[in-house]
């Protein structure tokens, strides 16, 4: 993903400018039940809808979240302003923060400071590979979110990006699924991936 940002060299990769996709987004979420759309690399993209494995794991790990850190929520659906210079918008699969973190917050779309971890779940779309694997690393890290949390439903791996620096995340922690995983400081949680061996098929190629 190149992230957009205010050289003329990059508006004109640019589909839109993003007050307009915001405009546009607003509009489809009127018009169309369960359409969310994200804007990551100046292009507009479609954020697939959640089937049922999709949300069971959701849950799983909402519980873990607020049972080894009462303090903190995992806000599902929150949209963020990412990327490069803020031009970009996504709508994480779940989006960690203390608890009360957006109630102040106006707008779908909120500032990522103070975000401790964003997380995404594969679904089986077109684009995975790029936005989950490859746009949504990068978007993130620009942001300086600490951790980004990859469930991949079709490697069956947790992969866990961590320290980010000038964009980049420096670490990257990959298990299969069934294994324990640790998620860094500031989160600190430790995760038992033993059910999502239950929950999703075998790999894909």
């Amino acid at each position: 993903m190149t992230a957009v940002d205010d050289r003329p060299q990059a508006q004109s990769r640019a589909q839109m400018l993003p007050e307009h996709f915001e405009a546009l987004a607003a509009t489809a979420a009127r018009e169309a039940e369960g359409l969310r759309l994200e804007f990551l690399g100046g292009k507009s993209g479609v954020k697939a809808e959640p089937d049922g494995v999709h949300q069971t794991i959701t849950m799983w790990l909402l519980r873990q979240c607020i049972q080894q850190k009462p303090q903190w929520d995992l806000h599902i659906g929150q949209g963020l302003v990412v990327a490069s210079y803020r031009k970009g918008r996504a709508i994480p699969d779940g989006v960690l923060a203390p608890v009360a973190h957006f109630a102040r917050t106006a707008g779908e779309w909120a500032d990522p400071d103070g975000v401790l971890m964003a997380v995404e779940i594969t679904s089986h779309d077109y684009d995975t590979n790029q936005r989950d694997r490859v746009e949504k690393p990068r978007a993130y890290a620009e942001s300086v979110i600490p951790v980004y949390l990859l469930i991949d439903r079709d490697s069956r791996e947790v992969t866990v990006y961590s320290e980010p620096v000038e964009g980049v995340y420096q670490e990257r922690h990959t298990v299969v699924f069934g294994k324990n995983v640790s998620l860094p400081e500031p989160i600190g949680i430790d995760l038992d991936t033993e059910p999502l061996l239950d929950w999703t098929g075998p790999v894909t190629n």
